[in-house]
């Protein structure tokens, strides 16, 4: 199970409505696995739904110009953060978080 967990640290609180977008690589190609939005506590914890996870580099695509956009902030520096991670046992929990503010962000392995 890949999952993740949004939080505004401007704004200090949940990211609620934020796009993710779940994707496997395979040979030099990207392929969409799941697809959803941060709940009103910031998670998303359905991206693997109906997804058999395999070893392998796995990418989340984070839309955070449009996050940005509905809280009010014209001018965000970055548009989206685009985490690369790698499961090594299909059988872990992988919680990928995500900390945002409209000029940075920084991300970690949850538990």
């Amino acid at each position: 199970m890949i999952t993740t967990h949004v939080l505004d640290t401007a704004l200090g609180g949940p990211a609620a409505g934020v796009t993710v977008i779940l994707e496997v690589r395979q040979g030099s190609d990207w392929h969409p696995v799941g697809r959803g939005a941060t709940d009103e506590k910031g998670r998303l914890g359905t991206l693997t739904d109906g997804h058999t996870l395999v070893p392998g580099t796995y990418r989340l695509t984070f839309d955070l110009a449009s996050y940005h956009r509905a809280t009010g902030v014209v001018a965000a520096f970055f548009p989206e953060a685009r985490i690369a991670f790698s499961v090594r046992d299909p059988e872990e929990h992988y919680h990928v978080p995500l900390l945002v503010s409209p000029f940075g962000y920084t991300t970690y392995r949850g538990a």
